[in-house]
């Protein structure tokens, strides 16, 4: 994912992983990013994973994806933001209410291993398509890592060109006194 300039936003166990693999160090952005985010998470001193607690506190991660909406103007919903949402490995069945809990707030969410609810396939056909109409996020399904990234960086660029942030632009660094004459524009 941040090979592909997409910030990981994680909780639960998965940040275990993500310490011992350096990425939750401002330093890793140089050697694991793609030049976008390598630059963003520079300027900001970020790194490219940042943790946001256990795995019940990803309430934090769409209170974060709402205020960029409300007061970064990305979008009118959370379901317009070049987001995705992943449970790669579930170890309970509350990976199910979270991960619903993020495509009925609009986000593209994809599972790995296997859905625990599936069998029915008129419940996995609301699942998997209609959920989309009614709330703006909906459910996927890929077990293979890779592909399961893939899927999820196609709907992030999807995203990112319907909102028009698809191609590279020459930035422009402000000062403070850029700042706040913006604010008082």
């Amino acid at each position: 994912m941040i090979k592909n300039d997409v910030i990981v936003l994680t909780t639960g166990c998965n940040a275990i992983a993500c310490a011992k693999a350096g990425l939750l160090t401002p330093e890793s952005a140089k050697v694991f990013c793609g030049p976008g985010l390598s630059e963003v998470c520079e300027t900001v001193g970020i790194p490219p994973v940042l943790h946001m607690g256990s795995c019940v506190d990803n309430s934090r991660i769409l209170l974060a994806a709402a205020e960029v909406v409300k007061a970064g103007g990305l979008g009118d919903d959370i379901s317009d933001l070049p987001a995705a949402g992943s449970a790669p490995e579930w170890m309970s069945e509350k990976a199910i209410s979270i991960g619903h809990y993020f495509v009925t707030a609009g986000v593209y969410t994809v599972f790995g291993v296997t859905m625990p609810v599936s069998g029915s396939p008129i419940f996995e056909d609301y699942l998997y398509n209609k959920l989309e109409d009614l709330y703006g996020g909906m459910w996927d399904l890929e077990v293979d890592p890779i592909k399961h990234a893939h899927k999820m960086i196609a709907h992030i660029d999807k995203k990112r060109k319907a909102l028009g942030i698809d191609k590279a632009r020459e930035r422009v660094l402000m000062d403070m006194s850029d700042r706040r004459e913006l604010e008082a524009a």
